[in-house]
């Protein structure tokens, strides 16, 4: 698959089919997150994989309860590890960094025929509970990844030029 096919065709799975992700699978996933790339290439981040489905289960009650996310076999646990680092155009690195990081996982799981479904809404510090994540570690997004249950439905998306315009904003 290329990676606008990707890209187009990704959807937010929200049933899981009770399989694992091969050991294999998940490797190329994170590491799809690894060769990303972040503000000075200072890759400040951490990613906790969760498979014990009883801490996947206390991870979706802490997503506002969204359980099916505990259905997942894997839930990925993004975490900022320098939140202080401002880049000059004023905007917190660890934000935009693992988001980049996260749509890198993401879009190799859907080349990989696994789904996932970008978490967040949650709240940060029963996350950091839950996980002895340390205090001054941001949690920037959770992610659970799985097979789909089923077919996904689809989402509309505005028009491009509903989103954009050229030369200067308007």
């Amino acid at each position: 698959m290329d990676i606008f096919t990707a890209i187009r065709e990704r959807k937010s799975v929200r049933e899981f089919r009770d399989a694992d992700i091969e050991n294999a699978k998940l490797l190329s996933i994170l590491e799809a997150a690894r060769l990303s790339p972040s503000a000075k290439n200072m890759q400040a981040w951490k990613f906790v994989v969760v498979r014990d489905a009883a801490t996947r289960k206390k991870l979706a009650e802490a997503a506002n309860g969204q359980i099916f996310a505990g259905t997942a076999p894997v839930i990925i646990v993004a975490c900022g590890t320098a939140p202080e680092y401002i880049m000059p155009c004023g905007q917190h690195a660890y934000a935009i960094d693992l988001s980049i990081a996260c749509t890198h996982m993401v879009l190799e799981a859907w080349e990989l025929g696994i789904g996932s479904c970008w978490l967040g809404a949650f709240n940060e510090t029963e996350v950091k509970n839950i996980l002895n994540i340390p205090k001054s570690v941001r949690v920037v997004a959770m992610i659970p990844f799985g097979y789909a249950a089923g077919p996904v439905p689809s989402t509309s998306r505005k028009r491009l030029d509903e989103i954009m315009s050229y030369d200067k904003y308007s």
